[in-house]
C-alpha cells in the first residue's frame, strides 16, 4: 500500500508515537514534544466536559481572550461571522452547544495528534454506531490553555445543522 504524503512527513520528522512515548507504525496516536502533556489532558477534558455537559469544565480549559470559529457559531449566536471571541462568550456559545446538541452529535473517535502546541482530532461520519457529525477539531494551546479552537464541518454534519 502506498504510503500518504503524512505519513512520509511523520517518518522524516521522527515518526509517530502514543501517548506513552514509544514509537508506533500504526496511524494512531500522537507526536510527542514537551508540552505534550497539555495537549493529552486537554483531549481528555474536552471529552469529559462535552459528555458530562459541564460548562464551568470546558471553560476552565480556555485561556480568558480564547476563541471558537465554528459553522455552529453563525447557527446559534445568529452573527455574520463563525467567531465567538472571549471568556463571555465562549460561556454563552458552548452553553447553546450544551443545550441543542443533536442526536447525531455523538464522541466517537480514534486517538489525537499533536506536536504539543496544535492540537487535532476527528470525529467520523461512520462510526461502530451509525453516522454521527462528521468534524475536525483543532485547538491551538498556549501555556496549558486552549488560544484558538477551529472545527471544521463535514457533509453530514453540515446537513443535520440546515435541518435543525
Amino acid at each position: 500500500m502506498p504510503r500518504s504524503s503524512f505519513q512520509i512527513f511523520l517518518k522524516r520528522h521522527g515518526g509517530l508515537f502514543r501517548s506513552n512515548g514509544r514509537q508506533s507504525t500504526k496511524r494512531k496516536g500522537t507526536i510527542m514534544t514537551a508540552d505534550s502533556n497539555d495537549a493529552e489532558r486537554i483531549y481528555r477534558l474536552w471529552d469529559e466536559a462535552l459528555g458530562n455537559k459541564d460548562l464551568e469544565a470546558a471553560l476552565a480549559l480556555y485561556a480568558p481572550d480564547a476563541s471558537i470559529e465554528s459553522p455552529l457559531v453563525q447557527h446559534l449566536m445568529q452573527t455574520k461571522d463563525g467567531i465567538v471571541r472571549g471568556r463571555d462568550a465562549l460561556r454563552e456559545f458552548i452553553a447553546r452547544v450544551f443545550r441543542t446538541n443533536p442526536p447525531q452529535r455523538r464522541r466517537f473517535k480514534q486517538g489525537f495528534f499533536s506536536d504539543g502546541r496544535v492540537l487535532t482530532w476527528e470525529y467520523p461520519r461512520q462510526s461502530p454506531d451509525g453516522d454521527q457529525m462528521d468534524l475536525v477539531e483543532v485547538m491551538e494551546i498556549d501555556d496549558g490553555l486552549i488560544q484558538r479552537h477551529r472545527v471544521y464541518w463535514g457533509w453530514y454534519a453540515l446537513n443535520v445543522l440546515k435541518e435543525s
